[in-house]
This record gives C-alpha cells, sequence and structure tokens, in this order.
C-alpha cells in the first residue's frame, strides 16, 4: 500500500490539531493562545511529516 506525502501529512495535521484542541478545551473556554497552539501543531504536522520521504520498499514489489 502506498501513501501519498500529501495525504499522510494531512492525516498527522488532523491528529495534531485535534489533541491540542481536546487539549485545549478542558475548561470550555479557547484562549487565544490555545488557538495559536493548536494552528502551529497543525502546521508543524504538515510541514514535517510533509518533508520526510517514505520508507523505500526492498522487496522489489
Amino acid at each position: 500500500m502506498k501513501i501519498s506525502s500529501i495525504a499522510k501529512s494531512l492525516i498527522a495535521g488532523v491528529a495534531a490539531g485535534s489533541a491540542a484542541v481536546v487539549t485545549a478545551v478542558q475548561d470550555n473556554v479557547l484562549t487565544t493562545g490555545e488557538g495559536v497552539t493548536v494552528a502551529l501543531a497543525v502546521l508543524g504536522a504538515w510541514g514535517i511529516t510533509y518533508a520526510v520521504p517514505n520508507k523505500q520498499n526492498n522487496t522489489g514489489v
């Protein structure tokens, strides 16, 4: 199964963003600082995951 770098980074962004949002709204208030943290988590996950190349398949398949 071959997953593209874009799909991989989108999933990572959703995972990082949802984890940050769940943590941020524990007190039922989303402050500006928490919103910035969520945005940076998503952007960081997108960038890092997109930059890391997929592992090459050495089996020749």
